[in-house]
């Protein structure tokens, strides 16, 4: 097909004989391409780990700060479309999608996984586990993991496509937010697309492997709750079940599978946070969470820009390093997503929804449900933490076991997990869909399928090989190209909002 705005284009194919290509030489040569995979991750951690740390503080330190000079100056009235513009969604329903996009399924798998794996492997050499200090310790890294840096570089691709998209009117492309700084008289269309292709390449990437992540959890609560074994087999079903529901609600469109499906995520997370919170050590929780908000401030710069060239070892690299680079790799579906579902927003608002809003709510969750299973261990007796050290998919089940209505409260947590899997599959369809279909908001339904299909195909073979960490380390290979296109895409915005007419506030 020709180029023309919602056809198919070459980036379409391309992407996909890269992909196929990847999944075949995992399924058939799954050692050898892990073993690369791992060696290349390796690599570029240990050579341009630093470059990371800096790069997410600068982020933090300069994007952030400006966006809440944006936010509380006059250039907070400008909105991501035409002044008149109306939000596309409700407030709730928005902060339900924000919070969908490939992160809540993160945060309800690693919510009790990551504290507790910290605090049975402490982050600080010397530091004696399974101690009051390393719990403490456990919680400020999982704050310091799930707060605002992670959420920097989504709210940069956000702002921006959602700038040059609605408010430019330009396409919903990657590339197309860095034309400001390309030349007027050569439009370099090589280099753009290669772009794209990237970002195309790493959003297939990351959701096949979350898809795994999540896949053997469900796996992993159903063994707790009914006693169904943890199997290939089994995981194989689950595949081609979620894979048929985010088929279906991928044909029904943004406005109602995703809308509704997004609304229920957040209804059902928050109502079992509530619960946890009040059944659980409430008065612990709150305490916890309160030392962690002051630790993650007094520590924030140092835990940003900390390695171990003296010391050596690999708990940074596999961690915070690994994180900033899982962030910056997810940074395109992310932030193409947030800014699709952000039309008819102000910048003030946009800033307050997707830079505070969803660290909160992660900040909150870790509390409650870290903070619960670390109370156990500490003062019950309990041994989640070495349940987890020995099957991290058992975290969440371990410390329901410690609750009441344990069974239900199971059940409607393999529920919360399968709507955000199908959510963010659903999501990761529709922008795959733009970015191949040269940027247009209604992408056609054939890539969108021919993606779905391909990811729930790719977790399966990846199950079936065993190649999930390895493709999970190569598709974090394409954050080091992403992160100095993240800089350009910083500079490309400031550029353009310094042309921008300042909308008059309407007296009321």
């Amino acid at each position: 097909m020709n180029d023309k705005s919602g056809s198919i284009n070459s980036v379409f194919w391309v992407s996909a004989v890269v992909i196929t290509f990847l999944v075949l030489l995992g399924a058939l040569a799954p050692d050898l391409f892990a073993s690369a995979a791992t060696k290349a991750f390796n690599f570029t951690t240990y050579a341009f780990g630093w470059f990371y740390l800096i790069s997410v503080l600068f982020f933090v330190l300069f994007f952030v700060l400006f966006c809440i000079f944006l936010a509380i100056s006059k250039y907070g009235r400008l909105k991501l479309g035409n002044d008149e513009d109306k939000a596309d969604y409700p407030f709730f329903t928005w902060i339900g999608m924000l919070f969908s996009a490939g992160f809540g399924i993160g945060l309800v798998f690693w919510g009790i996984a990551e504290p507790m794996s910290h605090y049975f492997t402490p982050p600080r050499e010397g530091m004696d586990p399974l101690t009051a200090e390393a719990a403490r310790e456990a919680m400020g890294y999982s704050f310091f993991h799930w707060g605002v840096s992670q959420w920097s570089v989504f709210t940069i691709v956000g702002l921006a496509m959602g700038y040059f998209q609605f408010r430019r009117r330009e396409n919903g492309l990657i590339s197309t937010t860095l034309t400001p700084l390309f030349s007027k008289k050569k439009d370099p269309v090589l280099l753009k697309k290669v772009i794209d292709i990237l970002a195309v390449i790493a959003t297939v990437m990351g959701v096949a492997t979350s898809l795994g992540l999540g896949i053997l959890q469900i796996n992993g609560g159903l063994d707790a709750v009914f006693g169904i074994e943890q199997s290939t087999m089994t995981q194989i079903l689950i595949i081609a079940v979620m894979t048929s529901l985010f088929l279906l609600s991928s044909s029904t469109g943004l406005d109602k599978g995703i809308k509704y499906l997004s609304n229920i995520n957040l209804g059902l997370a928050l109502a079992l946070m509530i619960f946890v919170l009040v059944t659980g050590p409430t008065v612990f929780i709150l305490n916890t969470f309160t030392l962690g908000i002051g630790d993650y401030i007094s520590s924030f710069i140092k835990l940003s820009l900390r390695l171990t060239p003296y010391k050596g070892g690999t708990w940074i690299r596999d961690w915070t390093i690994f994180y900033w680079a899982w962030a910056i790799a997810w940074s395109p579906f992310v932030g193409a997503f947030i800014a699709r579902v952000s039309r008819g927003r102000t910048i003030r608002e946009f800033v307050f929804g997707v830079l505070i809003v969803p660290p909160l709510i992660a900040l909150v969750w870790i509390a409650v449900f870290g903070g619960t299973a670390l109370h156990f261990d500490l003062f019950g007796g309990t041994q989640i933490a070495e349940a987890v050290n020995n099957d991290v998919t058992s975290a969440l089940f371990q410390t329901y076991n410690q609750l009441p209505f344990s069974f239900l409260v199971s059940v409607l947590s393999i529920l919360l997990i399968l709507t955000f899997l199908i959510t963010s599959a659903d999501s990761a369809t529709y922008i795959l869909g733009v970015m191949t279909a040269n940027g247009t908001l209604n992408p056609p339904l054939f890539p969108r399928i021919v993606w779905g299909l391909l990811m729930g195909a790719i977790a399966a073979v990846l199950l079936l090989s065993s190649g999930l960490e390895g493709l999970q380390t190569a598709s974090l290979v394409s954050a080091l190209p992403f992160t100095i296109i993240l800089i350009f895409m910083c500079i490309s915005l400031l550029k353009m909002l310094r042309r921008e007419t300042i909308p008059v506030r309407q007296k009321k």
